[in-house]
């Protein structure tokens, strides 16, 4: 059964995404926790099943239009695979009970919430600050760098579903300046597809997936992506960009109000589990 509720938050977030491109995590994410009320474990593992849908869908037109690098994929999954799949043994090892789980995942959202809203601000200026002081790096650097952050994209996203996207871009211009942008972007989206679809099986097996609601919100996602995509040229990027900021600074404050008392119980958990 469709939700036409959980369909038209679909709608709405992939309106947005194929607007400005942020991705649907820092979206989709809050949306389940804030408005529906769904437990924060739960909302990550159904948004990266989610994502991993979405974002196929986008590596395949990136992959026909060959606008994707995939040493740059593979250099990043290289990192981010591990990452993932140690994050999730760790969290299926220490068993953290329902307020503990819900402290660190909502803790580490509020993160990616901040740093994706820091990114859709001041990501370009930064960008040009940083083209203009650097000097060219070495090959071998560059390789272990990005393997480095496809580490920091793995276990941020196995706890948030959000930093696959902007994050991701704005790591990738820093590294691979002489990329076209097209190839940048495509190279995100593709590198994003195992990363969450890893990761989503990862909290499936947990039990933190709920299938309907990711049927309701890709009936609404799909032909909401196509409406923004549509609509992407006759709206300014950098307005919308800067208002999906501050709502992402708003959303996350009121998610760190939220659950700011709870955090002593992720303490505890660690220190009963410790040998």
């Amino acid at each position: 059964m469709i939700d036409p509720l959980y369909a038209f938050s679909g709608f709405v977030v992939g309106m947005l995404v194929g607007m400005t491109g942020v991705g649907g995590g820092s979206l989709m994410t809050p949306v389940l926790i804030l408005l529906f009320g769904v437990h924060p474990a739960t909302a990550v593992g159904t948004d990266l099943l989610y994502a991993a849908v979405t974002k196929t869908g986008g590596s395949l037109v990136h992959g026909f239009a060959r606008s994707i690098d995939w040493r740059v994929v593979g250099r990043l999954a290289g990192g981010s695979i591990p990452a993932t799949v140690m994050t999730l043994a760790l969290l299926s090892y220490l068993r953290l009970d329902d307020a503990a789980a819900r402290s660190l995942i909502t803790f580490v959202l509020c993160i990616a919430l901040f740093v994706t809203a820091f990114v859709l601000v001041f990501g370009q200026s930064l960008v040009n600050a940083y083209r203009a002081r650097a000097i060219e790096i070495a090959p071998e650097r560059t390789r272990i760098a990005t393997v480095m952050v496809g580490v920091a994209l793995g276990v941020l996203v196995s706890l948030s579903s959000v930093g696959a996207g902007a994050v991701g871009v704005i790591a990738l211009v820093m590294l691979y300046p002489q990329l076209p942008m097209a190839k940048i972007v495509g190279s995100d989206i593709a590198h994003a597809v195992p990363l969450t679809l890893v990761a989503g099986v990862g909290h499936w097996m947990m039990g933190s997936v709920d299938w309907s609601i990711i049927m309701s919100l890709l009936a609404g996602s799909l032909p909401g992506i196509f409406f923004g995509s549509y609509f992407a040229i006759r709206i300014p990027e950098r307005a919308l960009r800067l208002v999906l900021a501050a709502t992402l600074f708003v959303v996350a404050t009121r998610i760190a109000v939220d659950y700011a008392g709870t955090a002593s119980s992720i303490i505890t958990a660690f220190t009963r589990r410790a040998p």
